[in-house]
This record gives C-alpha cells, structure tokens and sequence, in this order.
C-alpha cells in the first residue's frame, strides 16, 4: 500500500509477495488461503447476531465489496495506459496518485475541496476519488429523500459541539497519519492483505471500543 487504497504501481502488495517466499506458496494461492482463513472465523462470529441474517446487511455488504473490487479494475485496467505518450512510462489516469485505487475518502476530500476552491486551475482534475466523494453525498441524500428520512440536525449544547469538534480533529489526525480511514485501509486496503491496513485497523476498533466505554462512563455517571 502506497496510502489510502492505493496499490503499488506494477507489483503486487510487499507484505504479501515477501510472505510468499518465506512459505514458498504461489502468491494467488497464498491470497486465496488468507482470504480463507479471515473470513471464515469472521463470518462465523457474524452469524452470532440476528441483524446480520437479515436480507439488508447481507445485501449491503455484497454491494459494498463489489464496489472496491469494480474500484480496483476502472482505476487499475480501464484506466492504464501501458506506455504515456508524454513519458512513454505506464500509467493511471483516472487517480490523483497515478496508481490504481479503491474507495477512500481521505485525501479524495482533500482533493475535493481543491477542486472547489481551485476550479479555474488546469492541473485541478476530476479524479475518480473526487467523483466517489461527490457521488456519496449525492446517493446519501437522494436515499434520504426517497425514504422520507432527510432531516437537518444540529448540536444539543455547548458541551455536544466540544465533543463533535474533537472527535473531528481526531478523526481528521488520525485519518492522515494512518493514510486512510475505515473505508480506505479497512476495506480497500485489506482486500489487498496490506499490513499496513491491518496495523490501522487495529486501531481504528480500538480507538472505537475506548471511545464507546468513555460515553458508557458518562451516561452512568450522569444517571
């Protein structure tokens, strides 16, 4: 992983080409195997809630994965060029990084806004990160609507504004310095075995297991 669901130009993943050799497995066979061995225990840990049997989840989290894996062949096939005509070098022409990516939502907002606020600028393009973060908050809000579910929402107090903001700092820290969020390392980035994005998730659930404790903590507290 080069950073937020990003893949290396040209050259499968290192932690898994290096753990290939040290098993001496064929690499499509080592993936096959570790994709075994991680999603059957969580699926099977899955199945203990009800929620999950239900039609939405299952549907959703389908959806939801062929979403990265048709991600990774727009960016990665459709949008490869096997030699520039400007640098007679392969490239990517549909990312900001000019290596294949999946969703992320880090550094594509980031790209957003330059758009936004740069939108005169030849060298400010539509890129396919910029299109995913447009076209989320246009599916966000066309799903509201139809359901009947759209409705503005604001801070409670003073205290629920502090906590929002930071939240969002922590957020915005934390996404950079672990070069993606949940949906960048911990979809895009681990359908591609990065070690890298097993590291970040690892702290994302523990940051949001420390997190649920601390509102438990206050709610008895003020009960």
């Amino acid at each position: 992983m080069a950073g937020p669901g990003r893949a290396a130009a040209g050259r499968p993943a290192g932690s898994a080409s290096w753990l290939s050799r040290v098993v001496d497995l064929p690499l499509p066979w080592l993936r096959a195997t570790l994709c075994v061995l991680l999603a059957v225990p969580l699926l099977l840990w899955l199945r203990r809630s009800r929620d999950f049997l239900q039609p939405g989840p299952l549907l959703g989290g389908l959806a939801i994965g062929g979403l990265i894996v048709a991600a990774w062949f727009v960016t990665g096939s459709l949008g490869h060029l096997s030699e520039h005509p400007e640098t007679l070098e392969p490239a990517w022409l549909a990312t900001h990084s000019r290596r294949p990516e999946a969703l992320s939502f880090v550094a594509p907002t980031a790209y957003t806004l330059d758009l936004l606020t740069l939108w005169s600028d030849r060298g400010t393009v539509l890129s396919f990160g910029i299109t995913t973060v447009l076209g989320t908050l246009l599916g966000a809000a066309a799903t509201a609507l139809l359901r009947r579910e759209f409705r503005w929402e604001g801070f409670r107090d003073v205290r629920d504004t502090a906590q929002h903001l930071v939240g969002a700092v922590l957020m915005g820290v934390g996404g950079v310095t672990a070069l993606g969020c949940s949906i960048g390392q911990g979809l895009s980035g681990l359908s591609l075995l990065s070690a890298g994005s097993f590291i970040a998730v690892a702290g994302i659930v523990a940051g949001a297991v420390a997190a649920l404790r601390y509102q438990a903590w206050v709610i008895e507290r003020e009960a």
